[in-house]
């Protein structure tokens, strides 16, 4: 389906050149928010790879000194599963935020409870080893609980990254191409506007010389006239006078059998005398 560009006019252009600059503004937000949190997730990882790397020999130790108590107190997990336990460490959680994007960060802390049933144990021998292979699993559990941590955030980390690199090739590749090319196309057809009018007015003018000309070539030639305006907007002259120049010479009509006319400053022929005689003699007859 074809896109529908907008109708190129003066306001909308200033609208998309106003969306323009927002798309341009937030594409660097975006952009300097994603490096934030590539930075965050790169941390993120090396501290993960270090915390994974270091748990390899704590789970050893705390495996091989739950091996080393077995051995020398017995078998003793019956004796622990009897007793009423309460939790002596227990998981904080906490919001860290990191360029918008809230982090869950897990933290350990201890209840107070003193873990006075476990201390019995042992007491016919391997008190010691229980108690190293007690502390060794304390370490290890801040070891779990601060790779939990690590691990929630990493997948935070990685989610908001994708989502934001998505909104930057977006607005990259998307959407302030296509508003480039309808600022392009406004600009286009505003300018053939233009062009139009342009023409249009010089067409306008060139009649209304034209129009001029004729009326002083009139004027000159002939005289002036009185122009007015019908209802239809079309000229007609009327009260037209003849005038003639100063130094143009007086027309003297031709003679003619049947020119009746009479030269402008020259008198009128005398009347014919008759004679009285014969006008008596024409009476008698």
């Amino acid at each position: 389906m074809a896109e529908q560009l907008p109708p190129p006019t003066r306001m909308v252009l200033q609208a998309y050149k106003g969306r323009k600059v927002g798309a341009e503004k937030g594409f660097k937000l975006l952009k300097s928010k994603a490096d934030a949190l590539k930075v965050k997730f790169r941390d993120i990882c090396k501290r993960i790879h270090e915390n994974k790397m270091g748990m390899s020999d704590e789970s050893t130790s705390a495996c091989f000194s739950l091996t080393q108590a077995e051995y020398a107190a017995g078998n003793f997990k019956n004796k622990l599963l009897e007793n009423q336990m309460q939790a002596e460490v227990r998981v904080h959680t906490r919001t860290d935020n990191v360029a918008g994007v809230k982090l869950p960060i897990f933290n350990h802390y201890d209840t107070g409870i003193d873990g006075a049933q476990t201390y019995s144990l042992g007491l016919g021998g391997g008190g010691r080893k229980i108690a190293a292979c007690r502390t060794k699993y304390g370490e290890y559990l801040k070891s779990l609980i601060k790779l939990a941590s690590l691990q929630t955030s990493f997948v935070a980390m990685d989610e908001a990254l994708k989502i934001t690199n998505r909104r930057v090739n977006a607005l990259e590749n998307v959407t302030i191409p296509r508003i480039k090319k309808t600022i392009d196309y406004i600009n286009r057809e505003l300018d053939e506007l233009e062009r139009e009018d342009f023409s249009r007015l010089k067409m306008v003018k060139k009649k209304k010389e034209m129009k001029a000309a004729m009326e002083a070539k009139l004027k000159a030639d002939a005289g002036f006239a009185t122009v007015v305006k019908t209802k239809d907007d079309n000229d007609i002259f009327v009260d037209f006078e003849v005038q003639r120049k100063p130094d143009a010479p007086i027309s003297v009509p031709k003679p003619s059998a049947f020119n009746f006319a009479r030269s402008p400053g020259t008198a009128p022929p005398p009347a014919p005398v008759e004679d009285p005689a014969k006008s008596l003699l024409d009476f008698d007859d």
